[in-house]
């Protein structure tokens, strides 16, 4: 069976692709090391190990034990009309060039997955032993305090043969898995990976990929999907499945086991194709946002097996059964009719009433992804973690739309970007298997001759695992909040800080302190969220200002242009004139001046509704700000402001903002909305 395959196999090696915003762990969590402790963590990035960003702290000291303590960035989502947009700016850095560059074909893919935040109960525990405990292990994602990778029982080197032994070793598999350590995809969807056949129909040029498994019904034995041409051996990376990793679209539905109405996790969702467009039309049919995919469904306990066509399914005596994709499932719409009016009241997303599985008739209230977006990939050169061909110059960005749930539920997310490469020296879309081995039109460190019939050899770097590759970087979890209804109606800007202590050589391939995006511009009217994530765990002795191995931020108005480094009084500043604070109602803007001035050590110049008196700058009971934000917390959720008038305004860093060593500056430009143009 041949698939046509629209982005090539993810790989990495070097400093290859790093996302600054959201900020891209690169396996990374907590170490404070300039290395990442352990690069299989969670998922296969082939990045440099040196890369990546930790996870964001709530307090003013490292804490590495308690999971409370961790910060995840807090985003609102979208609303239901089409004036409802939370906008993200999603930014990395890629190393082999993209776009027009014509030394290199490429591709960018973004998505992400969420599930249902719940209550803090929810929260897997470290050590119970009751089956319901185990399951959540084994499927809530988190980020964990531990830079271990969980452990997969893999059992014998065939399927299950019973109910019994299957079920026994997934109860061994969720004992072994602890809450301590990050979890993305779940256990069930990597075992789903290591039991199902590898598709034989991809090209592996002179790739030797051997079987691992052995098939109950025929005997015979086959490779499994966590074996590719770019990961032959079948190294694991969390419970990433490599094949999935490495082909877009993907043939087989992402779902990360049973639809569990409590969680909900959802598959992948696809937010952009950024590559060639002349393959656009192809690349959203074949989304599972919109377009269902069939899964080989078993009978017994474990519904899942080898085959990935129809006629192999029904030779291991199963269903081939058609899964629908979902953001999520209104639980509590229990009618066609009042499904039909989510429909309705939602312009970003379509809601059906159906059933999730074709083998099923239990029809429900279905949220399905809008269709990803398919443009052009921005330019950038080769060996170069750089700026695009742009003006003005900035990394590569996508400006995502946040989803909207209608449920109002908080999600727990993550988010991550493929960098998909290859050469020229085969078609990457019409090369099929039938060119393996040796009919390859590459093959590994080729020796060629330059002059026929006279000594002059030359050998080729060549490493045809690597011919088509895919690197990858993916977020921190971070959470998507429902909107306030005095947001309705109203545009949202995300306003970020990306990077991290220490100079550019020490942090390199990570950057320096910097907003995202340092130049918005928005409406009057619209809403901007400022909020960042810092941590305490840096590198001892890294550049930086304050105490040793420490972020922190804040955001202050400038007295001059750009190009000076003194803040504004906070009295005399015009842009405080023209903010209200949506998530602090009862602050003024003094209130709010002070609070982002202060990294949130202050709420505000006086005390407000969401403002004890004894946190305030004028009542304060603690020891008074230090001034380079020490005894300010790392990270800090900040305000979701309206603004209104017209301006353009400079704000900077106090704290990181170092003439002739780094700049932490931004531009607000907000006009009135008939001017947008």
């Amino acid at each position: 069976m041949q698939f046509t395959l629209l982005a090539i196999l993810l790989t990495g090696c070097c400093a290859d692709i790093f996302m600054t915003n959201p900020k891209g762990s690169n396996n990374r969590l907590n170490e404070n090391t300039n290395n990442r402790a352990n690069g299989a963590r969670l998922f296969d990035s082939q990045n440099n190990n040196k890369g990546g960003y930790n996870v964001g702290e709530r307090g003013v000291e490292a804490n590495n034990e308690d999971h409370t303590q961790q910060y995840q960035m807090e985003y609102y989502g979208s609303g239901p009309g089409r004036e409802d947009k939370s906008h993200l700016v999603v930014e990395w850095a890629h190393q082999h060039g993209c776009g027009d560059n014509p030394k290199v074909r490429c591709n960018n893919v973004i998505q992400y997955m969420c599930m249902n935040q719940g209550s803090d109960q929810d929260y897997p525990a470290g050590n119970e032993e009751s089956e319901e405990e185990g399951k959540k292990r084994a499927n809530y994602m988190r980020d964990g305090t531990s830079t271990e990778r969980q452990v997969h029982i893999q059992g014998l080197g065939r399927l299950d043969k019973s109910d019994e032994e299957y079920l026994a070793r997934v109860a061994k598999a969720h004992a072994a898995i602890t809450a301590e350590k990050g979890l993305q995809e779940s256990f069930l969807w990597y075992d789903m990976c290591k039991y199902r056949e590898a598709n034989a129909g991809l090209f592996r040029a002179d790739q030797t990929i051997e079987g691992d498994r052995k098939s109950n019904f025929d005997g015979k034995k086959y490779a499994s999907s966590r074996k590719t041409r770019q990961n032959p051996g079948g190294a694991r990376s969390g419970f990433e499945c490599p094949e999935e990793r490495d082909y877009y679209p993907y043939w087989q539905p992402t779902l990360q086991g049973p639809y569990d109405p409590k969680l909900q996790r959802t598959p992948w969702i696809d937010v952009a194709y950024l590559g060639e467009t002349d393959n656009c039309d192809d690349i959203i049919k074949n989304s599972f946002n919109r377009h269902n995919k069939h899964r080989c469904v078993l009978a017994g306990a474990r519904d899942y097996g080898k085959s990935i066509t129809e006629e192999g399914c029904q030779a291991e005596g199963g269903k081939w059964v058609e899964f629908e994709s979902y953001l999520e499932v209104l639980e509590n719409v229990n009618s066609k009719e009042e499904c039909k009016q989510f429909d309705a009241e939602t312009k970003s997303s379509s809601v059906v009433w159906r059933p999730l599985r074709s083998d099923s008739e239990v029809e429900r209230c279905i949220v399905k992804a809008p269709s990803p977006a398919c443009q052009k990939a921005a330019s950038t050169r080769n060996n170069h973690l750089g700026n695009v061909l742009d003006s003005p110059l900035h990394s590569t960005r996508f400006h995502m739309q946040l989803p909207y749930f209608p449920s109002g539920e908080t999600k727990r997310c993550v988010l991550r970007v493929r960098y998909n490469i290859t050469t020229g020296d085969y078609d990457p879309r019409n090369t099929f298997a039938d060119v393996n081995g040796d009919s390859s039109p590459v093959t590994n460190d080729p020796t060629i001759s330059l002059l026929k019939g006279e000594p002059l050899d030359v050998t080729l770097a060549i490493n045809t695992a690597q011919f088509g590759r895919t690197f990858q970087d993916r977020s921190h979890i971070f959470k998507i909040l429902p909107r306030s209804d005095d947001m309705a109606g109203k545009h949202l800007h995300n306003l970020n800080v990306r990077g991290q202590r220490g100079n550019i050589v020490q942090n390199f391939p990570s950057v320096e302190y910097d907003f995202v995006p340092d130049v918005l511009r928005m409406n009057s009217g619209d809403l901007v969220h400022i909020q960042w994530a810092g941590y305490n765990t840096n590198p001892a002795g890294r550049a930086g200002e304050g105490t040793d191995a420490t972020d922190r931020s804040n955001f202050v108005l400038m007295a001059g242009d750009l190009d000076t480094s003194y803040p504004d009084i906070i009295d005399k500043a015009e842009f405080w004139k023209n903010v209200k604070s949506l998530t602090a109602p009862g602050a003024s803007p003094k209130d709010i001046a002070v609070s982002l001035a202060s990294a949130g050590y202050y709420c505000g110049h006086n005390a407000h509704k969401t403002c004890p008196a004894e946190l305030s700058l004028s009542g304060n009971t603690r020891e008074v700000l230090q001034g380079q934000l020490n005894n300010a917390n790392a990270s800090y959720s900040g305000h979701v402001l309206t603004v209104s008038g017209s301006g353009k305004y400079f704000y900077m860093c106090t704290r990181n903002n170092n003439f002739t060593n780094r700049s932490q500056k931004g531009t607000i430009i907000v006009v009135e909305k008939e001017d947008s143009s």
